[in-house]
Protein backbone atom coordinates (compact mmCIF):
# COMPACT_ATOMS: atom_id res chain seq x y z
CA UNK A 1 0.00 0.00 0.00
CA UNK A 2 1.09 3.63 -0.38
CA UNK A 3 2.07 4.75 3.11
CA UNK A 4 2.95 8.32 2.11
CA UNK A 5 -0.56 8.98 0.80
CA UNK A 6 -2.20 7.08 3.65
CA UNK A 7 -0.27 8.98 6.30
CA UNK A 8 -0.99 12.32 4.65
CA UNK A 9 -4.69 11.49 4.29
CA UNK A 10 -5.03 10.39 7.91
CA UNK A 11 -3.22 13.50 9.18
CA UNK A 12 -5.43 15.83 7.12
CA UNK A 13 -8.73 14.03 7.80
CA UNK A 14 -11.55 16.12 9.23
CA UNK A 15 -14.98 14.75 10.08
CA UNK A 16 -16.66 17.84 8.65
CA UNK A 17 -14.98 17.26 5.27
CA UNK A 18 -16.28 13.69 5.22
CA UNK A 19 -19.76 14.93 6.14
CA UNK A 20 -19.59 17.47 3.32
CA UNK A 21 -18.79 14.61 0.92
CA UNK A 22 -21.81 12.63 2.16
CA UNK A 23 -24.05 15.69 1.85
CA UNK A 24 -22.82 16.27 -1.70
CA UNK A 25 -23.55 12.65 -2.63
CA UNK A 26 -27.10 12.87 -1.21
CA UNK A 27 -27.88 16.25 -2.78
CA UNK A 28 -26.69 15.30 -6.27
CA UNK A 29 -29.59 12.90 -6.86
CA UNK A 30 -31.80 13.95 -3.94
CA UNK A 31 -31.19 10.49 -2.51
CA UNK A 32 -29.15 9.15 0.39
CA UNK A 33 -27.56 5.71 -0.19
CA UNK A 34 -28.61 3.12 2.37
CA UNK A 35 -25.14 1.58 2.42
CA UNK A 36 -22.25 3.22 4.24
CA UNK A 37 -19.71 5.14 2.20
CA UNK A 38 -16.31 4.78 3.86
CA UNK A 39 -14.48 7.76 5.25
CA UNK A 40 -11.47 7.03 3.09
CA UNK A 41 -10.47 5.80 -0.35
CA UNK A 42 -7.66 3.23 -0.64
CA UNK A 43 -4.25 3.98 -2.13
CA UNK A 44 -2.70 1.10 -4.09
CA UNK A 45 0.99 0.73 -4.91
CA UNK A 46 2.31 -0.38 -8.29
CA UNK A 47 3.39 -3.72 -6.83
CA UNK A 48 -0.08 -4.61 -5.55
CA UNK A 49 -1.64 -3.25 -8.74
CA UNK A 50 0.52 -5.61 -10.82
CA UNK A 51 -0.50 -8.55 -8.65
CA UNK A 52 -4.19 -7.67 -8.99
CA UNK A 53 -3.87 -7.39 -12.76
CA UNK A 54 -1.94 -10.67 -12.96
CA UNK A 55 -4.60 -12.37 -10.85
CA UNK A 56 -7.31 -11.12 -13.23
CA UNK A 57 -5.35 -12.43 -16.22
CA UNK A 58 -4.93 -15.86 -14.57
CA UNK A 59 -8.65 -16.15 -13.93
CA UNK A 60 -9.63 -14.86 -17.37
CA UNK A 61 -7.38 -17.49 -18.98
CA UNK A 62 -9.80 -20.12 -17.59
CA UNK A 63 -12.98 -18.20 -18.45
CA UNK A 64 -11.69 -17.66 -22.00
CA UNK A 65 -11.12 -21.39 -22.58
CA UNK A 66 -13.13 -22.69 -25.58
CA UNK A 67 -14.75 -25.35 -23.36
CA UNK A 68 -15.74 -22.99 -20.52
CA UNK A 69 -19.45 -23.29 -21.28
CA UNK A 70 -19.18 -27.07 -21.22
CA UNK A 71 -17.37 -26.93 -17.87
CA UNK A 72 -20.09 -24.73 -16.36
CA UNK A 73 -23.21 -26.37 -17.80
CA UNK A 74 -24.02 -27.93 -14.42
CA UNK A 75 -24.20 -24.46 -12.88
CA UNK A 76 -27.85 -24.52 -14.01
CA UNK A 77 -29.40 -26.99 -11.60
CA UNK A 78 -32.86 -26.17 -12.95
CA UNK A 79 -33.87 -25.61 -16.58
CA UNK A 80 -36.02 -22.63 -15.62
CA UNK A 81 -32.80 -20.77 -14.75
CA UNK A 82 -31.69 -20.78 -18.40
CA UNK A 83 -32.48 -17.75 -20.53
CA UNK A 84 -32.63 -17.97 -24.37
CA UNK A 85 -30.19 -16.25 -26.74
CA UNK A 86 -27.06 -16.51 -24.61
CA UNK A 87 -24.05 -14.71 -26.09
CA UNK A 88 -20.50 -15.99 -26.38
CA UNK A 89 -18.90 -13.81 -23.70
CA UNK A 90 -19.99 -12.32 -20.42
CA UNK A 91 -20.25 -8.56 -20.96
CA UNK A 92 -19.44 -7.87 -17.30
CA UNK A 93 -17.13 -9.70 -14.89
CA UNK A 94 -16.42 -8.86 -11.24
CA UNK A 95 -13.47 -10.42 -9.40
CA UNK A 96 -13.41 -9.92 -5.62
CA UNK A 97 -10.05 -10.20 -3.84
CA UNK A 98 -9.27 -10.14 -0.14
CA UNK A 99 -5.97 -8.39 0.53
CA UNK A 100 -3.60 -10.62 2.51
CA UNK A 101 0.13 -10.78 3.19
CA UNK A 102 2.48 -13.12 1.34
CA UNK A 103 5.32 -15.05 3.00
CA UNK A 104 7.51 -11.93 2.75
CA UNK A 105 4.96 -9.66 4.39
CA UNK A 106 3.91 -7.94 1.15
CA UNK A 107 0.26 -7.25 0.27
CA UNK A 108 -1.19 -9.80 -2.14
CA UNK A 109 -4.70 -10.56 -3.45
CA UNK A 110 -6.65 -13.79 -2.92
CA UNK A 111 -9.86 -14.43 -4.81
CA UNK A 112 -12.98 -14.50 -2.64
CA UNK A 113 -15.58 -14.93 -5.35
CA UNK A 114 -16.49 -13.81 -8.86
CA UNK A 115 -19.57 -13.00 -10.87
CA UNK A 116 -20.59 -12.57 -14.48
CA UNK A 117 -22.91 -9.71 -13.67
CA UNK A 118 -22.77 -5.89 -13.67
CA UNK A 119 -21.63 -4.05 -10.59
CA UNK A 120 -21.72 -0.36 -9.65
CA UNK A 121 -19.85 0.86 -12.72
CA UNK A 122 -21.43 4.31 -12.82
CA UNK A 123 -21.57 4.86 -9.06
CA UNK A 124 -17.88 4.04 -8.68
CA UNK A 125 -17.08 6.68 -11.28
CA UNK A 126 -19.26 9.11 -9.30
CA UNK A 127 -17.87 8.32 -5.84
CA UNK A 128 -14.32 8.50 -7.18
CA UNK A 129 -15.05 12.03 -8.36
CA UNK A 130 -16.57 12.88 -4.97
CA UNK A 131 -13.47 11.71 -3.08
CA UNK A 132 -11.32 13.74 -5.47
CA UNK A 133 -13.54 16.81 -5.08
CA UNK A 134 -13.57 16.83 -1.28
CA UNK A 135 -10.15 15.38 -0.43
CA UNK A 136 -6.65 16.13 -1.64
CA UNK A 137 -6.13 13.20 -4.05
CA UNK A 138 -2.93 13.53 -6.16
CA UNK A 139 -3.68 13.90 -9.87
CA UNK A 140 -1.40 11.00 -10.88
CA UNK A 141 -3.56 8.50 -8.97
CA UNK A 142 -6.54 6.98 -10.82
CA UNK A 143 -9.48 4.70 -10.04
CA UNK A 144 -8.83 3.01 -13.41
CA UNK A 145 -6.07 0.42 -12.83
CA UNK A 146 -4.86 0.29 -16.44
CA UNK A 147 -4.65 4.06 -16.80
CA UNK A 148 -7.63 4.81 -19.03
CA UNK A 149 -9.10 8.28 -18.54
CA UNK A 150 -12.54 8.95 -17.07
CA UNK A 151 -13.67 10.09 -20.51
CA UNK A 152 -12.48 6.80 -22.04
CA UNK A 153 -14.23 4.84 -19.28
CA UNK A 154 -17.57 6.57 -19.87
CA UNK A 155 -17.21 6.10 -23.63
CA UNK A 156 -16.53 2.38 -23.07
CA UNK A 157 -19.71 2.06 -21.00
CA UNK A 158 -21.72 3.97 -23.59
CA UNK A 159 -20.34 1.86 -26.45
CA UNK A 160 -21.02 -1.48 -24.76
CA UNK A 161 -24.38 -0.69 -23.14
CA UNK A 162 -26.00 1.74 -25.58
CA UNK A 163 -23.90 1.60 -28.76
CA UNK A 164 -25.79 2.88 -31.83
CA UNK A 165 -29.19 2.24 -30.24
CA UNK A 166 -31.46 5.14 -29.27
CA UNK A 167 -30.91 5.44 -25.47
CA UNK A 168 -34.72 5.59 -25.02
CA UNK A 169 -34.83 2.00 -26.30
CA UNK A 170 -32.24 0.78 -23.80
CA UNK A 171 -33.47 -0.03 -20.30
CA UNK A 172 -31.76 -0.82 -17.04
CA UNK A 173 -33.98 -3.63 -15.74
CA UNK A 174 -34.51 -4.26 -12.02
CA UNK A 175 -37.12 -5.31 -9.48
CA UNK A 176 -38.61 -2.20 -7.84
CA UNK A 177 -35.40 -0.26 -8.57
CA UNK A 178 -36.04 2.60 -6.13
CA UNK A 179 -36.13 0.07 -3.26
CA UNK A 180 -32.81 -1.55 -4.13
CA UNK A 181 -29.69 -0.90 -2.04
CA UNK A 182 -27.89 -0.03 -5.29
CA UNK A 183 -30.49 2.54 -6.43
CA UNK A 184 -27.95 5.36 -6.53
CA UNK A 185 -26.02 3.49 -9.21
CA UNK A 186 -29.18 3.45 -11.34
CA UNK A 187 -29.48 7.23 -11.01
CA UNK A 188 -25.82 7.60 -11.94
CA UNK A 189 -26.39 5.35 -14.97
CA UNK A 190 -29.28 7.47 -16.22
CA UNK A 191 -27.18 10.60 -15.71
CA UNK A 192 -24.19 9.21 -17.64
CA UNK A 193 -25.88 7.16 -20.36
CA UNK A 194 -29.43 8.47 -20.62
CA UNK A 195 -31.05 5.02 -20.34
CA UNK A 196 -34.42 4.30 -18.73
CA UNK A 197 -34.49 2.55 -15.34
CA UNK A 198 -37.45 0.18 -15.31
CA UNK A 199 -39.06 -2.38 -13.02
CA UNK A 200 -39.69 -5.70 -14.76
CA UNK A 201 -43.37 -5.37 -13.79
CA UNK A 202 -43.64 -2.34 -16.13
CA UNK A 203 -42.61 -4.25 -19.26
CA UNK A 204 -45.36 -4.78 -21.83
CA UNK A 205 -45.09 -7.92 -23.98
CA UNK A 206 -46.60 -8.06 -27.47
CA UNK A 207 -45.61 -11.25 -29.24
CA UNK A 208 -41.80 -11.32 -29.20
CA UNK A 209 -41.49 -7.56 -28.67
CA UNK A 210 -41.16 -5.70 -25.37
CA UNK A 211 -42.34 -2.15 -24.66
CA UNK A 212 -42.69 0.33 -21.83
CA UNK A 213 -44.75 3.50 -21.54
CA UNK A 214 -42.82 6.78 -21.47
CA UNK A 215 -43.89 9.84 -19.47
CA UNK A 216 -46.27 10.87 -22.26
CA UNK A 217 -47.95 7.47 -22.34
CA UNK A 218 -46.33 6.36 -25.61
CA UNK A 219 -45.26 2.74 -26.09
CA UNK A 220 -41.49 2.61 -26.54
CA UNK A 221 -40.04 -0.61 -27.93
CA UNK A 222 -37.16 -2.04 -25.90
CA UNK A 223 -34.20 -3.13 -28.02
CA UNK A 224 -31.59 -3.66 -25.29
CA UNK A 225 -31.80 -4.76 -21.66
CA UNK A 226 -28.98 -3.79 -19.31
CA UNK A 227 -29.89 -6.47 -16.80
CA UNK A 228 -29.47 -5.74 -13.09
CA UNK A 229 -31.92 -8.37 -11.79
CA UNK A 230 -30.48 -11.02 -9.51
CA UNK A 231 -32.21 -14.28 -10.47
CA UNK A 232 -32.46 -15.40 -6.82
CA UNK A 233 -34.58 -12.37 -5.97
CA UNK A 234 -36.78 -12.69 -9.06
CA UNK A 235 -37.43 -16.36 -8.28
CA UNK A 236 -38.71 -15.43 -4.83
CA UNK A 237 -41.06 -12.64 -5.95
CA UNK A 238 -44.28 -14.56 -6.64
CA UNK A 239 -46.15 -11.39 -5.66
CA UNK A 240 -44.74 -9.41 -8.59
CA UNK A 241 -47.23 -9.31 -11.45
CA UNK A 242 -45.49 -9.19 -14.83
CA UNK A 243 -46.04 -10.03 -18.48
CA UNK A 244 -42.42 -10.91 -19.23
CA UNK A 245 -40.55 -13.97 -18.00
CA UNK A 246 -36.82 -14.51 -18.47
CA UNK A 247 -37.55 -17.78 -20.26
CA UNK A 248 -39.55 -15.98 -22.99
CA UNK A 249 -38.13 -15.76 -26.52
CA UNK A 250 -38.05 -12.01 -27.19
CA UNK A 251 -36.45 -9.71 -29.76
CA UNK A 252 -34.06 -7.92 -27.45
CA UNK A 253 -30.31 -7.86 -26.93
CA UNK A 254 -29.21 -8.66 -23.40
CA UNK A 255 -26.39 -6.40 -22.23
CA UNK A 256 -25.13 -8.73 -19.59
CA UNK A 257 -26.94 -11.97 -20.40
CA UNK A 258 -28.52 -13.54 -17.26
CA UNK A 259 -26.94 -16.97 -17.86
CA UNK A 260 -23.48 -15.62 -17.04
CA UNK A 261 -24.65 -14.94 -13.49
CA UNK A 262 -24.52 -18.71 -12.98
CA UNK A 263 -21.59 -19.67 -15.19
CA UNK A 264 -19.24 -17.12 -13.62
CA UNK A 265 -20.01 -17.45 -9.93
CA UNK A 266 -19.00 -19.44 -6.87
CA UNK A 267 -19.57 -22.45 -9.11
CA UNK A 268 -16.43 -21.45 -11.05
CA UNK A 269 -14.11 -21.45 -8.03
CA UNK A 270 -13.02 -25.16 -8.16
CA UNK A 271 -12.10 -24.72 -11.83
CA UNK A 272 -9.50 -22.08 -10.96
CA UNK A 273 -5.93 -22.63 -9.83
CA UNK A 274 -2.90 -20.47 -9.09
CA UNK A 275 -1.23 -18.25 -6.53
CA UNK A 276 -4.21 -15.92 -6.22
CA UNK A 277 -6.95 -18.54 -5.81
CA UNK A 278 -7.84 -20.45 -2.59
CA UNK A 279 -8.42 -24.19 -2.80
CA UNK A 280 -12.10 -24.87 -3.47
CA UNK A 281 -14.15 -28.07 -3.76
CA UNK A 282 -17.69 -28.96 -4.80
CA UNK A 283 -19.02 -30.49 -1.60
CA UNK A 284 -20.65 -33.43 -3.42
CA UNK A 285 -17.29 -34.28 -5.02
CA UNK A 286 -15.25 -34.05 -1.82
CA UNK A 287 -13.43 -37.36 -1.34
CA UNK A 288 -12.60 -36.75 2.31
CA UNK A 289 -13.15 -33.98 4.84
CA UNK A 290 -9.93 -31.97 5.34
CA UNK A 291 -8.29 -32.48 8.73
CA UNK A 292 -7.69 -28.73 9.04
CA UNK A 293 -11.38 -27.89 8.62
CA UNK A 294 -10.89 -24.76 10.72
CA UNK A 295 -9.12 -23.29 7.68
CA UNK A 296 -12.20 -23.59 5.43
CA UNK A 297 -15.55 -21.88 4.94
CA UNK A 298 -18.76 -23.47 3.70
CA UNK A 299 -20.64 -21.52 1.04
CA UNK A 300 -23.99 -22.10 -0.65
CA UNK A 301 -23.47 -22.00 -4.42
CA UNK A 302 -26.69 -20.06 -4.91
CA UNK A 303 -26.86 -17.18 -2.49
CA UNK A 304 -26.19 -13.46 -2.61
CA UNK A 305 -24.30 -10.97 -0.41
CA UNK A 306 -22.79 -13.60 1.88
CA UNK A 307 -26.08 -15.24 2.87
CA UNK A 308 -25.65 -18.73 4.34
CA UNK A 309 -21.84 -18.65 4.56
CA UNK A 310 -20.54 -20.75 7.49
CA UNK A 311 -17.23 -19.52 8.91
CA UNK A 312 -16.81 -22.19 11.58
CA UNK A 313 -17.27 -25.50 9.80
CA UNK A 314 -17.55 -28.87 11.57
CA UNK A 315 -17.63 -32.42 10.14
CA UNK A 316 -21.20 -32.86 11.41
CA UNK A 317 -22.24 -29.68 9.62
CA UNK A 318 -21.00 -31.17 6.33
CA UNK A 319 -22.53 -34.59 6.95
CA UNK A 320 -25.94 -33.08 7.76
CA UNK A 321 -26.25 -31.16 4.49
CA UNK A 322 -28.83 -33.03 2.43
CA UNK A 323 -28.11 -31.50 -0.98
CA UNK A 324 -24.33 -31.31 -1.07
CA UNK A 325 -24.33 -30.37 -4.78
CA UNK A 326 -25.48 -26.90 -3.73
CA UNK A 327 -22.42 -26.21 -1.56
CA UNK A 328 -18.78 -25.31 -1.89
CA UNK A 329 -15.98 -25.89 0.62
CA UNK A 330 -13.41 -23.15 0.21
CA UNK A 331 -10.09 -22.45 1.90
CA UNK A 332 -10.30 -19.42 4.18
CA UNK A 333 -8.68 -16.24 2.97
CA UNK A 334 -6.70 -14.54 5.74
CA UNK A 335 -7.51 -10.87 5.23
CA UNK A 336 -4.84 -8.71 6.82
CA UNK A 337 -5.87 -5.48 8.60
CA UNK A 338 -3.72 -3.42 6.29
CA UNK A 339 -5.44 -0.02 6.09
CA UNK A 340 -4.32 2.30 8.87
CA UNK A 341 -7.25 4.31 10.25
CA UNK A 342 -7.66 6.68 13.17
CA UNK A 343 -8.25 3.76 15.56
CA UNK A 344 -7.64 0.12 14.58
CA UNK A 345 -6.52 -0.95 11.08
CA UNK A 346 -9.17 -2.13 8.60
CA UNK A 347 -9.28 -5.15 6.32
CA UNK A 348 -9.80 -4.57 2.65
CA UNK A 349 -11.57 -6.30 -0.24
CA UNK A 350 -11.04 -5.07 -3.79
CA UNK A 351 -13.37 -5.79 -6.68
CA UNK A 352 -11.75 -5.56 -10.08
CA UNK A 353 -14.44 -4.60 -12.60
CA UNK A 354 -14.11 -5.85 -16.19
CA UNK A 355 -16.00 -5.31 -19.44
CA UNK A 356 -15.91 -7.37 -22.62
CA UNK A 357 -15.36 -5.22 -25.71
CA UNK A 358 -17.21 -5.94 -28.94
CA UNK A 359 -14.57 -4.01 -30.88
CA UNK A 360 -11.62 -6.28 -30.27
CA UNK A 361 -13.30 -9.27 -28.54
CA UNK A 362 -11.27 -8.87 -25.34
CA UNK A 363 -12.19 -8.42 -21.69
CA UNK A 364 -10.57 -5.39 -20.06
CA UNK A 365 -10.16 -4.14 -16.50
CA UNK A 366 -11.89 -0.76 -16.39
CA UNK A 367 -12.58 0.17 -12.77
CA UNK A 368 -12.74 -1.04 -9.18
CA UNK A 369 -14.76 -1.14 -6.01
CA UNK A 370 -13.39 -1.50 -2.49
CA UNK A 371 -14.88 -2.40 0.85
CA UNK A 372 -13.35 -1.84 4.29
CA UNK A 373 -14.15 -3.96 7.32
CA UNK A 374 -13.13 -4.25 10.94
CA UNK A 375 -15.40 -7.24 11.60
CA UNK A 376 -15.18 -10.98 11.02
CA UNK A 377 -16.59 -10.54 7.52
CA UNK A 378 -16.98 -7.68 5.07
CA UNK A 379 -20.79 -7.31 5.33
CA UNK A 380 -22.73 -4.56 7.08
CA UNK A 381 -23.89 -6.71 10.00
CA UNK A 382 -20.25 -7.36 10.97
CA UNK A 383 -19.38 -3.64 10.98
CA UNK A 384 -22.16 -1.97 12.93
CA UNK A 385 -21.10 1.05 15.00
CA UNK A 386 -17.61 1.00 13.44
CA UNK A 387 -15.94 3.89 11.63
CA UNK A 388 -13.69 3.87 8.55
CA UNK A 389 -15.58 0.89 7.11
CA UNK A 390 -17.96 0.49 4.18
CA UNK A 391 -17.92 0.99 0.42
CA UNK A 392 -15.02 2.84 -1.15
CA UNK A 393 -12.79 2.97 -4.23
CA UNK A 394 -9.09 2.43 -4.87
CA UNK A 395 -6.74 4.99 -6.36
CA UNK A 396 -3.87 3.34 -8.23
CA UNK A 397 -0.39 4.60 -8.99
CA UNK A 398 0.07 5.15 -12.72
Amino acid sequence: MLDKYRNAFNSDFKQETYQALLNDVSQTFNYTPIFKIAETPIFISNDLKKRLINACHDIMSVINQPNFKTLTESAFFDDKMKVPNEDEHSKFIQLDFGICLDENGNPTPKLIELQGFPSLYCFQHFIGSMYRKHYNIPNHLSIHPTGITSKEFIETLRTEIVGDTNPKQVILLEIEPDKQATAIDFYCTTELLGVKVLCISKLIKKGKKLFYKDDEGNNIQVLKIYNRIIFDELDQRDDLKREFDFSDEVDVEWVGHPNWFFRISKYTMPLLKGDYVPKSYYLNQLESIPEDLENYVLKPLYSFAGAGVQLHVTPDMIKNIANKSNYLLQEKVAYHPIIETLDIPAKCEIRMMLIHSKKDNTTKIVSNLARLSKGEMIGVKYNKDKTWVGGSVCFFEL
